[in-house]
């Protein structure tokens, strides 16, 4: 199994999720790639939906019990929710 460093999209999972009737867009920039995405909660899932609209890449990410799995570029990946792991955080494909 190969594991690598999931980069700037865990910022986007270190901030808290704040659930909403209608989901916001949100966007950042990091280290020159913008990201938008969506939260939204279902029970005791928060879902992460967006795109890297720089290199045009989708993903879908829920949040469960501290850990993360979805999809980034049609590709699986699962790992520790970053305030869980204390900033180390591991991807596996």
């Amino acid at each position: 199994m190969r594991k690598t460093v999931l980069f700037p999209l865990l910022i986007a999972l270190a901030t808290p999720a704040f659930a909403a009737d209608e989901p916001v867009e949100r966007s950042f920039t990091r280290n020159g790639q913008t990201y938008t995405y969506t939260t939204r909660k279902e029970g005791d899932l928060t879902i992460l939906e967006g795109r890297n609209v720089t290199a045009g890449e989708p993903f879908r990410l829920t949040v469960r019990n501290g850990w993360v799995e979805g999809k980034y570029d049609g590709k699986p990946v699962s790992f520790v929710s970053p305030d869980k792991s204390n900033g180390t955080v591991l991807v596996a494909r």
